[in-house]
């Protein structure tokens, strides 16, 4: 890109949301205008008008990258908006930017002063172009805008809204001059992924009085975003909107928020006035109301839903109401926390790209939605990262706590590569690989890839294992202290020597399918070598180190054990299931792979157990207790209604929502015998008392529905294959029978309960 334009800023910074305008005339003598493009990038968030109208839908744009070496810039066409004298307008916020990040209480980790870059090139009917930028020749002004940050809310006086500034012929004395700033072009990189945009809206579902007094609205649903309203007052009246997920005690439940305000204050002008905070986003399904002027109406307020706009691909429905609510709350926790980074969760002070979590759930989210170019785009970053610090693969992506922890030691000791949280760098390429079938994201990561296998092999023990620096291991085990998260069952040196052979074997694998020879040498004796000392360290006849269900689970479906050590291990592993009372005993390690590992291991009753337990801790249990979202702790609230004491508590983490890409493949039947479904094994397998399921896939090359019901003793399947698909249909006690396009139908005994008489 021929880039003329200049990052800009505000002589002045207009409480950190200043409007920057250019005017412009069209060049004469070169016909009609044929086309126009704008390109367009800030350092913090920006919304753009052409001569009054918005030019896109987009919001928070241009998102979080890895803003030190990547910056990303949106293209739009906007022809239709041209005229022969014409305004674009500016409008900057302080998102990721600027504003606060982390738990640290600190913002302002990218830089000090926002900026604009736009780039309109104008096409004309002869071939010319006229070009107009972002320079010093631009002018800034005062918003409505008084004061915004993605965690604390954003405050608007209406009383302040003029938009003659986008207009030709506009002059204030309150606007001055901008300046430019040294930035450096070569940052400019295309969106690969998709823009953050709305994609819902939300009625108030209820309207009640809190026992201390307060106003609070109910919307029914735990969302991300923020409430659009429609409100008329006296001039100058102050309403203000505080945003949380859960009630406790009948009041609005603040505490998980920690230091983030999440609140939305509006100034009113007097007369109709119409409020949407875009320069923030809150998770919410409840929210306080202060100030109203008269008698609040479920009409006044919209909860408007944001996030990246992303395509559904996959649908799941059972027979279980609490199952399919469970499978909802999957869903919506994922959408509140794809907003242009997958992140842990939307509402405290945190909203990082953690990368253990995307790491068990990106099977998952591959599944529900078409997540290759999101998660692709955000690999780059992973990538750029970890040139910048040694092969390590951070904790989060964008790894913002390089800075946050600058000036006191990390809580979590010397930063270096860590198991499952370093693998995502591995594991969700090669997810993405598998759910769509596309090369080219193992050629663009590869060597990122390479690179952190490398890096742990350089971090193992004399033994051969990986069991030296800080780790997470099965981070929010059940049965560790609400204070102490990491403190799980699970031997974190077992955790990490699992992992890690897991992902040399994925990365050996990956040379294979590139035709990489030395590579794959060089991963397949790393990953042999890991297997051998996970064994010889951590294996005496059957018994893991540590004895517990994550151990198990890993090692069964890492394939890290043979024979009769694999047999003994999955009876173990049931044997352990149900001495928890089928309630949950694993953490983020294991909980991904449980139900796999047992169903792998002949005890598939087992995992339907497993799944729908409804004691916590148990996947259903939030669902008893109204949840819909997941949680990230088992017990996020208590079964008294009260919220989990400790520090870090939320409604929306989708980690431990991972179990359903098991549902998708097992429950629902739909399996990739091929990366991208090319081949696909259709093998649903019935139990835990359901009568029926349907799920469904849009896959690369089509639409593969399964839907089964249970009479008595019959099982019935229903399989839709799509034109240039081919597959194996596995019933219980029936030979594979191979599929083609179209529609197949076939009926199959269910196996007998285990322990029943044969």
């Amino acid at each position: 890109m021929n880039w003329q334009a200049r990052m800009i800023a505000a002589d002045d910074d207009f409480n950190g949301a200043p409007l920057l305008r250019g005017e412009f005339a069209l060049e004469q003598g070169h016909g009609a205008v044929t086309g126009a493009t704008l390109s367009l990038s800030a350092q913090g968030v920006v919304e753009a008008w052409l001569n009054g109208s918005p030019v896109s839908d987009d919001l928070l744009t241009p998102g979080w990258s890895s803003y030190e070496w990547r910056l990303r810039y949106a293209t739009y066409d906007v022809t239709n908006l041209i005229d022969s004298t014409s305004v674009l307008g500016l409008a900057l916020g302080n998102g990721w930017f600027r504003g606060r990040l982390g738990w640290s209480g600190r913002g302002a980790f990218y830089g000090d002063e926002l900026g604009a870059f736009a780039q309109l090139e104008v096409t004309f009917e002869d071939g010319s172009t006229q070009v107009v930028v972002t320079d010093d020749s631009w002018t800034s002004g005062p918003s409505a805008v008084l004061a915004n940050d993605l965690y604390d809310g954003e405050t608007i006086d209406a009383r302040l809204r003029d938009d003659a500034w986008l207009r030709p012929g506009f002059a204030s004395d309150a606007w001055t001059g901008v300046h430019a700033l040294d930035f450096d072009t070569e940052k400019l990189k295309p969106y690969v992924g998709p823009r953050v945009t709305r994609w819902n809206e939300l009625a108030v579902k209820e309207i009640t009085t809190s026992p201390s007094g307060k106003t609070l609205v109910d919307f029914g649903q735990n969302l991300v975003g923020w409430i659009r309203v429609a409100v008329q007052g006296p001039e100058g009246s102050d309403v203000s909107i505080k945003h949380a997920e859960v009630l406790e005690h009948g009041e609005l439940g603040t505490r998980p928020l920690r230091t983030a305000l999440a609140t939305d204050r509006y100034i009113l002008s007097g007369g109709d006035d119409v409020f949407e905070p875009t320069f923030t986003f809150h998770g919410f399904r409840y929210a306080e109301i202060t100030g109203w002027p008269g008698e609040l109406k479920p009409e006044d307020l919209t909860a408007v839903a944001i996030g990246s706009d992303l395509e559904c691909i996959g649908t799941f429905r059972t027979s279980d109401p609490l199952l399919n609510q469970f499978h909802e709350n999957v869903v919506w926790g994922m959408r509140g926390n794809f907003v242009d980074v997958p992140t842990d969760c939307p509402q405290r002070d945190e909203r990082l790209g953690w990368t253990g979590d995307i790491a068990a759930f990106a099977p998952t989210a591959a599944f529900l939605y078409n997540v290759d170019s999101f998660l692709s785009d955000w690999l780059l970053d992973l990538d750029l990262e970890q040139q910048h610090h040694d092969g390590i693969v951070g904790f989060v992506i964008p790894d913002v706590l390089k800075y946050a922890d600058r000036d006191r030691p990390t809580e979590f000791g010397p930063v270096d590569s860590t198991a499952i949280w370093s693998d995502a760098a591995v594991w969700v390429p090669w997810t993405l690989y598998q759910a769509y079938g596309d090369r080219d994201v193992l050629k663009q990561q590869f060597t990122s890839m390479a690179t952190h296998v490398r890096r742990v092999k350089s971090l193992l023990s004399p033994a051969g294992v990986w069991d030296g620096n800080f780790q997470f291991g099965d981070w929010l085990d059940p049965d560790a202290p609400p204070e102490d998260p990491a403190n799980a069952k699970a031997d974190k040196g077992v955790v990490a020597t699992a992992c890690a052979y897991h992902s040399a074997r994925i990365v050996g694998e990956t040379a294979a399918l590139l035709g990489l020879t030395a590579e794959q040498a060089e991963f397949e004796q790393i990953a042999g070598d890991l297997r051998e000392a996970f064994n010889r360290e951590y294996v005496n006849a059957g018994v893991v180190k540590s004895d517990c269900t994550t151990v198990y689970s890993l090692a069964i479906v890492f394939g890290l054990l043979d024979g009769a050590d694999e047999i003994f291990a999955g009876n173990r592993l049931a044997e352990l299931a149900a001495e928890a009372g089928y309630r949950i005993s694993t953490g983020f390690a294991g909980t991904p792979f449980i139900a796999d590992a047992l169903t792998q291991t002949g005890h598939l009753d087992d995992a339907y157990k497993l799944l729908l337990e409804k004691e916590c801790p148990s996947w259903l249990y939030p669902v008893t207790m109204g949840a819909t979202t997941v949680w990230e702790r088992w017990d996020s609230m208590l079964p008294d209604g009260t919220i989990n004491p400790g520090e870090m508590t939320s409604f929306n983490h989708y980690a431990l929502g991972a179990v359903a890409d098991w549902m998708h493949r097992v429950v629902g039947g739909i399996a990739p015998l091929t990366p991208g479904y090319s081949e696909v094994l259709i093998a649903p397998q019935p139990g835990g008392g359901l009568t029926e399921a349907e799920t469904a896939l849009e896959t690369p090359h089509g639409r593969i529905a399964v839907s089964w019901t249970v009479s008595g003793d019959q099982f019935t399947v229903e399989v839709d294959i799509p034109a240039g698909v081919t597959g194996v249909l596995r019933l219980h006690g029936e030979d594979d029978q191979p599929l083609e396009a179209g529609h197949v139908s076939a009926t199959a005994s269910l196996p007998a309960p285990v322990g029943a008489d044969t």
